[in-house]
């Protein structure tokens, strides 16, 4: 796990640029305190590199170069960040196929020699997450990739001097774009709760979708396209008993895999089905494997403590707590945002970064549940489309009228929302698992009308969707905009705050083969409430029966609270400081922060994405609010 900076331009690489990129790795020296490495490769590229060290943690510096030796001896370069899981049996295929020699014993020359003798058929062989960047001096070409999930990130600024930066964080790149925000992210934004990719709020800094590979030959325009895609495929007919024991077997083959390193390796531990799953399997291998919960010191119905607690003793494992409060929630959340990048108004971050620096002070990688609930069914709006398949079926007479009568309802009166989902066809009415604000409220609120809907992401994606039930639908919108730009986003840079390693077992190759297999039956079966009914089924047995059937809570945090209490006055002076009057009618950001906290409505979500827009625009755009960064955990600086 580490981060890099990579330049490819007309211009001799300069000891002016190499300082700049210096400064550049400087802003992600938390993602690498292990060693650093800045090099001119060729005439017009240049790379800089921070390591935390995983797998062969004396070898495998990078930049790497391959082949090791040979009449084409280091044609490439490589700069890589993640972990290829089959690294060893690709290993073994390289030297018997093509009798590859290696000069170290990780991953990362396995994935250059990968690509110097399968070139981008390499792709579709790995198994890992990754975004990584390798220059072929042969053919003066580079290519970027990341992995199909988009677990781990990569950002570029094509610039008008015919440059083209890359970076694993948004902020290196900063001083090679304009400040200028884009329009369209920021109204994404406010729908969903954060911006889809490929945007970022700046303008001129894109991102290389999941599963997107970029290739640049040297003095041309880069060509983005996506290599592959995270496409279900449910089988009608598959058996159940033998989809649990291909999930069962699936699930502890990932787990191993992703146990592998040489540095002491952890999990973090929910009251949920998911990450008590990866505890119970990870503790097979690692009978007092160090777990990781969080917490708040507040009500019970906020806290997943005791409920992780009673799974860590039955299992056996080292439990460690983070209990947050809400003056720290005030002094980290500019912090947070700061390591985002962009906005992200999710607030269970904040309980993640808290848990991730509990966990940094014990371990350096940490396994942890992402993913589970897009693949295997677990939101409970997934069972939506059961809920409203006696109004959806009704013809469109019918339905106009009840979609008018739902109109003349008054607001909150029951069944009105209900009508409302039930008459509306799915592409309109469904993006995503965080729906935040309408396109009314956005007009309100957004200075110049409520600007892109949600259609301008998903509408390309219900095309593709067109064969897929409605559950595996719905499931496909959030595979490819919730999951990447909510769930990994926070949790990459949550965890890589604090130079932590975070690995995700269900989103692994062999698992997805599994789940993607899963009809809607062994998801979210028409009758009861159960979500996650083949997963439930796979690990019963394996985590403690009172978790079996255990509904979700994910990080439940006391936004609601924290925004009639202790945050209140804070908020109002972000909103005030944050300069960002000219986006969003601050005066109805007031005037909402005043109506929560008099308890005349519950407005705590729309409070949450303003807050954290404006801390972003504050620390981002106008400079009016600072942010002290904590200083990354002190690594030995390789030698050799």
């Amino acid at each position: 796990m580490c981060g890099f900076v990579m330049y490819t331009g007309n211009d001799i690489i300069t000891a002016e640029l190499l300082g700049a990129m210096e400064r550049q790795l400087g802003l992600i020296d938390h993602r690498g305190p292990d060693d650093m490495a800045l090099e001119r490769i060729a005439p017009g590229v240049a790379v800089g590199f921070r390591r935390l060290a995983i797998i062969d943690r004396q070898g495998s510096r990078q930049p790497l170069s391959y082949p090791p030796s040979g009449p084409e001896a280091g044609r490439w370069t490589l700069v890589f960040n993640g972990e290829i899981y089959n690294f060893e049996a690709l290993r073994e295929e390289l030297i018997r196929q093509h009798g590859a020699v290696f000069a170290t014993d990780g991953d990362s020359e396995v994935l250059a020699a990968a690509f110097h003798h399968w070139g981008e058929a390499a792709l579709e062989r790995l198994r890992g997450m990754f975004a990584f960047a390798i220059w072929d001096s042969g053919t003066e070409t580079l290519y970027a990739a990341r992995d199909p999930f988009g677990i781990k990130p990569l950002y570029y600024v094509d610039t008008l001097d015919g440059g083209l930066w890359l970076a694993s964080e948004k902020a290196p790149l900063l001083p090679q774009a304009s400040r200028e925000l884009d329009p369209t992210a920021l109204s994404l934004y406010l729908t969903m709760q954060y911006v889809p990719e490929p945007y970022t709020m700046h303008r001129d800094v894109r991102r290389l979708p999941a599963g997107g590979l970029l290739i640049r030959r040297f003095g041309g325009a880069p060509v983005v396209r996506r290599y592959t895609r995270a496409w279900l495929r449910p089988d009608p007919a598959a058996d159940e008993a033998a989809v649990v024991a291909d999930l069962r077997e699936a699930l502890r083959d990932s787990v191993r895999a992703h146990m592998r390193a040489d540095v002491p390796v952890g999990a973090f531990l929910s009251s949920g089905i998911d990450s008590t799953a990866i505890v119970a399997l990870a503790a097979e291998l690692h009978p007092r494997l160090q777990a990781f919960t969080a917490g708040f010191d507040t009500a019970t119905a906020f806290s997943e403590l005791e409920i992780a607690e009673r799974s860590a003793a039955q299992l056996g494992v080292d439990l460690h707590p983070a209990v947050v409060r809400p003056d720290q929630v005030m002094e980290a959340l500019p912090r947070i945002i700061w390591h985002l990048g962009d906005p992200v108004a999710d607030p269970s971050i904040v309980p993640l970064y808290f848990l991730a620096r509990t966990a940094a002070e014990h371990v350096t990688v940490v396994l942890s549940g992402e993913g589970a609930d897009e693949l295997a069914g677990g939101y409970t709006i997934y069972r939506e489309p059961h809920s409203v398949a006696p109004v959806a079926r009704l013809g469109d007479p019918l339905q106009r009228g009840l979609r008018a009568l739902a109109r003349a309802m008054p607001d909150g009166m029951r069944g009105k929302s209900y009508l409302q989902r039930a008459t509306t066809p799915m592409p309109d009415r469904y993006f995503g698992n965080a729906r935040i604000l309408t396109d009314d409220e956005k007009a309100r609120i957004l200075r110049g009308g409520p600007g892109i809907g949600h259609q301008h992401v998903t509408a390309s994606l219900y095309a593709e969707a067109v064969a897929l039930d409605p559950v595996a639908t719905m499931q496909h919108i959030d595979i490819n905009t919730w999951l990447t730009g909510d769930i990994l986003t926070k949790a990459d840079r949550m965890s890589m705050a604090h130079s932590l390693e975070l690995r995700v077992p269900f989103l692994d190759r062999r698992v997805f083969e599994v789940l993607s297999r899963l009809p809607s039956r062994l998801k979210v079966p028409d009758r009861g409430r159960t979500t996650k009914y083949a997963l439930r089924r796979a690990v019963a047995g394996i985590v403690p029966d009172f978790i079996v059937d255990r509904p979700k809570l994910g990080f439940p945090t006391p936004a609601r609270r924290w925004l009639r209490a202790e945050l209140a006055e804070w908020a109002h002076h972000v909103f005030s400081t944050s300069g960002a009057g000219h986006l969003i009618d601050l005066n109805y950001a007031h005037a909402l922060l005043a109506a929560h906290e008099k308890a005349e409505a519950d407005h705590a979500r729309k409070l949450w994405i303003l807050l954290t827009f404006c801390l972003w625009h504050g620390i981002f755009v106008d400079g009016t609010i600072t942010v002290t960064r904590q200083e990354p955990r002190v690594g030995p600086m390789l030698t050799g």
